[in-house]
């Protein structure tokens, strides 16, 4: 298994190294340039000083040679400097990725310890009152826009009520609260983010459960397993549940590079100043370094969930054999 887990990290590197070329290229066909904006406050500025401030952050130079000088840095783990307020790249991811991470890590386990169980009890109940009730509910939350479910709740909880925070993730006088009143306030902060955030993927899940248990659950074994007289719950849980849940592993791989991409409305509706927001900034402004990083970090987290979840598949199905 070390060995197969070695080789696929050794495969990760040219293809990081593609994904970094083809971004780094496509961001700069895009028209306009970083010191572009630096220099729309003040039109007097001559053709000369405009291209002085090419030549001082290299953007003068053939793109090959950008490119290769951004690889330099990044081997020492070195974005650059951002465009916009000249604070190392580093630095601003390490404020914004924990906020993002943390913020998904909840709605994603939230997702899956809610929709495994209620796509199993749909599946073994096909046709119930509860699983009649539970596709309603699931046909709601696919067609609820993640943007308008969040304004709706913050409209309720927030405005009506006002028994929830609808921005930021912290109180002003945040710093004044003890240790237990701060954890009450962001956990406060985070309950309306991480349901907007859960709702969509609640729905979606579950659904795949139900089918794959379906699925699984009409096969020959499972038939044999019952005509033997094992427990249904034994029959379930113990022979069932680990095929079913193949595509849900594919699921949670695809689901980690969404950390980031993922959170860029949510972060956007609540005020979060998270990676999702930083990114849309960085676009706006044209901060090549910082989308540079962000597109790294997402690919990266691409990958690592892909691997993450080949890995899983050998543990929930026994056939599955590593190739050596």
């Amino acid at each position: 298994m070390l060995k197969y887990i070695l080789k696929r990290l050794l495969h990760m590197i040219p293809i990081l190294l593609g994904i970094t070329l083809i971004s780094f290229a496509v961001i700069h066909l895009a028209p306009g340039k970083p010191t572009d904006l630096m220099l729309q406050l003040n039109p007097k500025v001559d053709f000369e000083a405009r291209e002085k401030l090419n030549r001082i952050y290299g953007f003068d130079k053939p793109l090959y040679v950008q490119y290769l000088n951004w690889m330099k840095k990044l081997s020492r783990l070195d974005f650059g400097k951002s465009f916009i307020d000249n604070r190392p790249v580093i630095e601003k991811i390490r404020e914004r990725l924990p906020i993002t991470i943390f913020i998904n890590v909840l709605a994603m386990t939230t997702i899956f310890l809610l929709s495994i169980p209620i796509g199993i009890k749909s599946a073994v109940r096909r046709g119930s009152v509860f699983d009649k009730t539970t596709t309603v509910f699931v046909f709601l939350g696919f067609a609820a826009p993640s943007f308008w479910l969040g304004l709706l709740l913050m409209s309720f909880f927030g405005v009506r009520l006002g028994i929830l925070p609808v921005s930021g993730i912290a109180s002003l006088d945040f710093e004044n609260f003890s240790t237990l009143g701060k954890i009450a306030d962001v956990s406060k902060h985070l309950i309306l983010p991480v349901a907007v955030a859960s709702i969509g993927g609640l729905a979606g899940v579950s659904r795949y459960m139900r089918q794959s248990m379906l699925n699984v659950i009409s096969q020959d074994y499972i038939k044999t397993a019952r005509a033997k007289g094992l427990p249904e719950k034994t029959v379930i849980y113990k022979h069932a549940l680990r095929n079913a849940l193949l595509p849900i592993i594919t699921i949670l791989g695809l689901s980690i590079p969404g950390l980031i991409s993922g959170s860029v409305i949510l972060e956007t509706i609540f005020s979060i100043p998270g990676m999702g927001r930083l990114m849309v900034e960085s676009v706006f402004t044209r901060d090549y370094n910082v989308i540079m990083a962000g597109l790294v970090i997402s690919a990266l987290l691409t990958l690592i969930g892909n691997l993450i979840a080949d890995i899983a598949y050998v543990h929930a199905d026994p056939r599955i054999r590593y190739k050596r």
